[in-house]
């Protein structure tokens, strides 16, 4: 396995709070963070976790864990669309957000198959081995020790599993690029602010995109780690991508 490395602008401070700030953000916009999600994205958020559960393995009783799980909505899009599906772990370091994971869970009467753990994405309390596939949605470039994270999804999987990484991205097209960047520097972090009272956790959604590595860069980061056959699906002119790899072997 070669040792993952890291593009520059990914190290430096940009203006990110530290660690425990971050969580405190999450708790903080927990309330409208649904609500938010899908006004801001135009509903293409529902559109990207729909394409992302099309990718999921076709396999018996299949066992999900989900990072940065938030308010749990990867694991019950899941469950509503895969007949397949067997149990799911959601991880959050986020109390508050959980808390919203655990109330949907239950109206939707999925607590016999889905349970939430608090923890660090980077450090998972989980045995090796143990799901076929982990996925990740918006939450890899918020995680402060990214090839640790990686190299424990890895650690985690089982063999012929599957990682699934949903993430925003920039659009090579330029005029595109454009619309995009002053949706998200100026207008997003406007209106966010609004309904959720914390503007600033909007202007920090558009530094950290506009700073982590995207498409054959990410790609390559996946690779160092141990994953095979990494490919990405860029979705709506390419604003956002999902990275799918698998374990052949361990």
């Amino acid at each position: 396995m070669e040792q993952i490395v890291m593009p520059n602008n990914q190290e430096k401070s940009r203006d990110i709070p530290k660690r425990d700030n971050v969580f405190r953000m999450f708790d903080r916009i927990a309330k409208r963070y649904d609500l938010l999600n899908r006004l801001l994205s135009f509903r293409q958020d529902v559109k990207w976790r729909k394409k992302l559960t099309q990718l999921l393995p076709n396999k018996e009783n299949l066992s999900v864990l989900d990072l940065a799980t938030g308010t749990g909505d990867i694991l019950l899009s899941i469950a509503d669309a895969r007949n397949n599906f067997a149990e799911g772990v959601g991880l959050d370091m986020s109390g508050e957000m959980l808390k919203f994971a655990v109330s949907k869970t239950d109206t939707a009467k999925l607590s016999d198959k889905i349970r939430y753990i608090r923890s660090d994405a980077a450090y998972l309390p989980i045995e090796g081995n143990s799901f076929d596939a982990v996925t990740i949605s918006f939450g890899i470039r918020n995680v402060v020790d990214v090839p640790q994270s990686l190299l424990e999804m890895y650690r985690v999987l089982s063999e012929n599993g599957k990682v699934l990484i949903l993430e925003f991205s920039l659009p090579k097209n330029r005029l595109v690029r454009v619309g995009y960047l002053f949706y998200f520097r100026y207008i997003l972090p406007f209106i966010g602010g609004i309904i959720s009272g914390d503007s600033y956790a909007y202007s920090y959604l558009n530094k950290t995109v506009e700073t982590f590595p995207y498409g054959e860069q990410f790609c390559k980061i996946m690779e160092q780690a141990g994953f095979s056959d990494v490919q990405e699906h860029r979705l709506t002119f390419g604003i956002a991508t999902i990275y799918e790899a698998t374990i052949l072997t361990k």
